[in-house]
């Protein structure tokens, strides 16, 4: 149980740590930044789908078969990361220069994405559980997704008026409820009788929902022809290297 601990620990400590990395934007011409971005979008949606049906949802079939509870719960985890979108303003644009949000959306992006790394730290605790393999995969398809998020995270907070120093800050801060999560995670995996087994379909919902309802929109954002390669090409690679974990 130690290992466990340990290994979920480090992996959300990596996943905040992520948060820093809007940072580049600094260094980085926005047109050259924007292209980066469209790969990065791409691979994750790649990545959350082979997280999702590559290892989540075989885990939950290993575990517990194929039945009604496994389709309310895919059905319900979709409900709820809508309702989070929805109703908590959690916002998806992955352009650090979104003109759609705002200033006064600042507080509600800090609060929206601090829901968000909970989830996440609820996740990979429950995966970990599993097994370490699984909470690898899982902790690795939230990295790939976290870092164009966190790239328009940071530039959401900048336009609205925050300092570099703040806007790194306050990110940081709203990352760091990932650690809070998965020790709720670990502490109601271990007290709550299949805790683990009906998490894991409600994350395999919100990576799917994700990838479908907030990346792919992103990507058919982009009306260049040959772009279309480059989006597949990332896409098929992020399914790839999950497939391969």
């Amino acid at each position: 149980m130690g290992q466990i601990w340990l290994y979920s620990i480090l992996s959300v400590i990596a996943v905040s740590l992520i948060s820093l990395v809007g940072i580049i934007t600094l260094a980085v011409k926005l047109e050259k930044l924007k292209k980066i971005l469209i790969f990065f979008v791409s691979f994750s949606a790649g990545a959350l789908l082979g997280g999702a049906f590559f290892h989540l949802l075989p885990e939950v079939v290993t575990e517990i078969g194929f039945d009604r509870r496994v389709s309310f719960l895919l059905i319900g985890g979709i409900i709820l990361f809508f309702l989070l979108e929805k109703y908590v303003h959690w916002r998806h644009c992955h352009e650090p220069d979104c003109p759609e949000h705002p200033q006064h959306l600042a507080t509600m992006n800090l609060v929206g994405d601090g829901i968000h790394n909970f989830l996440d730290g609820i996740i990979i605790a429950a995966s970990y559980l599993i097994s370490i393999p699984l909470g690898v995969s899982a902790t690795l398809a939230i990295i790939f997704h976290e870092i164009p998020q966190e790239i328009g995270d940071f530039g959401v907070l900048l336009h609205s008026g925050l300092s570099k120093t703040k806007a790194l800050l306050y990110n940081l801060l709203s990352a760091s409820l990932a650690l809070i999560g998965v020790l709720a995670g670990l502490f109601f995996g271990k007290t709550l009788e299949n805790f683990t087994v009906y998490i894991l379909p409600i994350a395999a919902a919100g990576f799917i929902y994700i990838a479908l309802a907030d990346l792919i929109p992103e990507l058919h954002k982009e009306k260049k022809s040959r772009q279309l390669f480059v989006q597949l090409f990332s896409l098929i690679l992020g399914l790839i290297i999950m497939y391969l974990i």
